[in-house]
């Protein structure tokens, strides 16, 4: 589903993105579930793509399996979707617990830090 249009990645982003490739589950109201592909991330949110018809505003419970090394994926406890162009949408972590996020920094931190 097409959603409103996107306002210029300046314009709406709250924090370094970091190109990234991963698996995501989403889950919402009503038994809504998905699965899709993490593109970015940021110590904030997300970009992804999906084939699940998705709507701007929806609040869902991500797993996040960042490929640092754990089994076990990164819990989201409130994420909303604030952007939708064709497959892909773009997720705002409302709240995640401290070491859910400590998890995505050190992540980040080491990704970078290789990259340098």
């Amino acid at each position: 589903m097409k959603g409103h249009p996107v306002p210029s990645a300046k314009e709406c982003r709250k924090a370094r993105r970091m190109d990234l490739v991963c698996r995501l589950f989403f889950f919402g109201d009503d038994d809504f579930e998905g699965e899709a592909q993490v593109v970015d991330l940021s110590f904030s949110g997300c970009m992804a793509r999906s084939m699940e018809p998705l709507m701007q505003g929806k609040r869902l419970k991500l797993s996040l399996f960042l490929p640092d090394g754990h089994a076990w994926p990164v819990r989201v406890d409130d994420a909303i979707i604030r952007w939708v162009r064709d497959c892909e949408f773009g997720l705002e972590f409302l709240s995640i617990r401290p070491p859910q996020l400590h998890r995505i920094q050190q992540y980040m931190i080491r990704k970078r830090d290789m990259l340098s």
